[in-house]
């Protein structure tokens, strides 16, 4: 099977349209005191995992030097060795951390940081070059962003980097980068349970790219949680994350499991897994999006990129979700 493509926003690059969400594989690590990361992790598997998924067609791998202070980073390096030219390596910066601790301990995005953190990034992955080099920290004030994006210029000329991007949810933000030339992405947070219309406006309007992070919702739309599901606190669903919407003390929260039933049909269509089917409202809501899933093992990889197959949800199935949507919001 020939692997579709999309483009990746106005850089020239195209990736397939679901690629590799590398958090989870960075292990253990700690921020604002509590766990940050999904559980222990075998990086022999994550290594099998990621080798799976270029053999399946997906060739767009996101991380960040956040995930396990490094570890997620290093971990691609070694999977990519002597594959370089197979995948495009999408990677962030923003957060300062501890490596020893592996913890987080702030914020950081002055041009003397970037350079630093470009170079420890650009080691851990074992590449001379960062295809998409990204802002972690969402919100920035306006002189904040363009120091970054002065300096990330900086870095598109040198050759250090080829493209730049933001993992942000605030399209304004977004929007006051189109001026600098190699700013192509957003990172925004999108999936059929948060939807985010502004931002995709704005990238079908000025061919930015979209990738999508918790496409899965943080893997609720897994289809593997019950009213009974209990994670631990060493995983960062049962941390006490306020930011952390789909679970309450570890367990999903049962307004979200039932949103999840009234889809499931739906989602499900044509044969698919309610992953797949989650992913393909996302490949169907924009032509700009490419949403980048978690995984920890070969098996969630294989199912993920099913979707790939499966393509988009057809029209009609997507107005049925709108209406079933539209519906659940009217009955809260």
């Amino acid at each position: 099977m020939t692997t579709p493509k999309r483009p990746l926003g106005r850089s020239g690059f195209s990736a397939a349209p679901v690629g590799l969400g590398c958090w989870a594989i960075g292990g253990p690590f700690i921020m604002d005191g509590r766990q940050d990361g999904w559980g222990e992790v075998d990086d022999d598997q994550s290594i099998r995992s990621i080798h799976l998924a270029l053999e399946l067609g997906a060739n767009l791998i996101d991380t960040a030097d956040a995930y396990g202070t490094g570890h997620s980073e290093e971990v691609i390096g070694r999977a990519l060795a002597g594959r370089r030219g197979d995948a495009i390596i999408a990677t962030k910066f923003g957060f300062t951390h501890d490596r020893q601790a592996r913890a987080l301990t702030g914020i950081d995005v002055g041009p003397q940081h970037i350079r630093a953190a470009c170079a420890a990034s650009l080691e851990r992955l074992a590449t001379d070059h960062i295809d998409l080099y990204q802002i972690h920290p969402g919100e920035l004030d306006d002189d904040a962003a363009d120091r970054a994006a002065e300096a990330l210029e900086g870095l598109a000329e040198s050759g250090a980097i080829r493209f730049w991007g933001w993992s942000t949810d605030d399209a304004r933000a977004a929007r006051r980068m189109l001026k600098y030339p190699h700013f192509v992405a957003v990172q925004q947070e999108l999936s059929v349970l948060r939807d985010g219309p502004q931002m995709l406006e704005l990238c079908e309007a000025e061919n930015l790219a979209s990738l999508n992070r918790a496409p899965l919702a943080m893997g609720v739309l897994s289809g593997k949680f019950t009213r009974e599901s209990q994670l631990p606190a060493s995983d960062v669903r049962g941390a006490g994350h306020v930011w952390v919407r789909n679970f309450e003390n570890g367990k999903p929260r049962p307004e979200v499991l039932a949103q999840i039933d009234a889809l499931r049909e739906l989602l499900t269509t044509g044969g698919r897994t309610l992953a797949q089917g989650a992913l393909g409202w996302i490949l169907a809501r924009s032509p700009a999006t490419l949403p980048i899933p978690g995984f920890k093992n070969e098996a969630q990889v294989r199912d993920n990129l099913g979707a790939l197959e499966k393509g988009p949800l057809p029209a009609a199935v997507m107005a049925e979700i709108d209406a079933v949507l539209g519906a659940n919001v009217e009955a809260a």
